[in-house]
């Protein structure tokens, strides 16, 4: 079986033919807190005036963080590994997530794009919306963002920050053994609670 292609220096590669499109590909790690910040800072001020007792807003935000591990779970395994049949499949493939396999160091293009972050966060909104209510999906989809937005954060400091805090160094382990061993298993990022769950932990 030939070995995959992996860069180990922090180079880029071109995405696009067209000049014009190039730099959309490419994103500074502190654009996600430029444009997320406020977003969750809107949602626990209206969650904060709006819902009722306190607690209820700590709960709720704690199980939007913890929806958001769940998706960050799924849209990794099935969304981003996944690889249509043909050569404009793979093209697909190698625009959502095989760019980042093929150079894990490249620094631009470690975090979501807000071209593809902001619509999806629009998605869930008028999913949590619908499912739960306008009272208490404001501070669900704040808890459900905040998770979104450390999944950003942590993704980019793995790959280019040298941790000695254990905790830290246990999600590098993870994540690195997804990238240079296995990339069938350890889809978890931010945690490996549903590769645990789900089988599909290295250690299973």
């Amino acid at each position: 079986m030939e070995k995959p292609f992996v860069s180990n220096s922090s180079e880029s590669t071109r995405m696009f033919k067209r000049d014009w499109m190039e730099p959309f590909s490419k994103v500074h790690y502190s654009l996600p807190l430029i444009v997320f910040v406020p977003v969750i800072s809107y949602f626990l001020y209206k969650s904060i005036i709006t819902v009722t007792p306190w607690y209820f807003i700590i709960l709720l935000y704690a199980a939007g963080i913890l929806a958001w591990s769940l998706a960050e779970y799924i849209l990794h395994r099935f969304l981003f590994h996944y690889v249509p049949k043909g050569k404009i499949g793979a093209r697909i493939h190698f625009i959502f997530h095989g760019v980042h396999h093929d150079y894990p160091n490249d620094a631009m293009r470690l975090v979501m794009p807000p071209a593809m972050s902001v619509p999806l966060a629009v998605l869930f909104y008028f999913l949590f919306k619908f499912i739960f209510g306008e009272v208490i999906m404001l501070p669900f989809f704040a808890g459900f963002v905040s998770g979104y937005l450390f999944y950003d954060i942590s993704h980019y400091a793995i790959h280019h920050i040298n941790f000695k805090n254990k905790f830290w160094l246990q999600l590098k382990k993870h994540h690195m053994f997804h990238h240079y061993k296995d990339s069938k298993n350890g889809f978890g990022v931010t945690s490996n609670l549903w590769d645990k769950i789900f089988r599909t932990d290295f250690n299973s």
